[in-house]
C-alpha cells in the first residue's frame, strides 16, 4: 500500500506508518531482490520516503543497519554494495557483516522455509551481528553522530552563507 515517491504526499497513512516506524526503530535489516544488477525499485521506493531530515530530526542517523540481498542467478555483491550507499548516505551504522543468497529458489524447502546450509548459517551470522551492534550503540547515538560542524555553525548560517542571492 506504500505509494510511489512523487506520486502522494508524505501525508499518506502508509508514508506516515513507515516513518514512524523509521523513527522507532534501533536498527534496520535491509533485505532486496537483485533485479538486473541492482536493488529493485520496490527497495528503492521505500528508502526514498524515509528523509534525510523529518522536523529537524534525521530518523536514521546512528542507527544500525545491516543489508542482504537475494538472486535468482549467480552471486552476486551489486545490491548490497547499493544498500550500503544508501545506509552511509542517510548516516547509518552499517554493519561489517552481509549476506547474499544466490540460487534463492534452491535454498527453500516445501514449507517456505530456508534451508541448513552455509548460507543460512551466514544470514543468521549477520543478524546476529546486527543486534551486538545495535546493543553496543544503544543510547550512544548522540554521541556518534555529533558532528563539529553542526556545533559551530547553524543551518540557518549554512543557508545563508551558501545561498546566492544572485549569480
Amino acid at each position: 500500500g506504500l505509494p510511489l515517491p512523487d506520486d502522494a504526499d508524505s501525508n499518506h497513512p502508509k508514508v506516515q506508518e513507515l516513518r514512524e516506524l523509521a523513527q522507532w526503530s534501533e536498527g534496520m535489516l535491509w533485505v532486496s531482490p537483485e533485479r538486473h544488477g541492482s536493488i529493485t525499485s520496490i527497495m528503492k521506493a521505500q528508502i526514498d520516503w524515509i528523509p534525510l531530515a523529518l522536523g529537524g530530526v534525521r530518523p536514521t542517523q546512528g542507527k544500525t543497519l545491516a543489508v542482504m540481498q537475494v538472486s535468482g542467478g549467480s552471486q552476486s555483491f551489486n545490491t548490497v554494495n547499493q544498500l550500503r550507499i544508501l545506509g552511509r548516505w542517510m548516516r547509518m551504522i552499517t554493519i561489517p557483516n552481509q549476506s547474499s543468497i544466490p540460487k534463492a529458489f534452491l535454498e527453500f524447502n516445501d514449507d517456505n522455509r530456508m534451508d541448513m546450509s552455509p548460507l543460512y548459517l551466514r544470514l543468521v551470522d549477520v543478524c546476529e551481528e546486527l543486534v551486538k551492534f545495535t546493543w553496543l550503540t544503544r543510547g550512544r547515538s548522540a554521541y556518534l553522530t555529533d558532528r563539529y560542524s553542526e556545533r559551530v555553525e547553524s543551518a540557518e548560517a549554512v543557508s545563508q552563507r551558501v545561498n546566492q542571492k544572485s549569480i
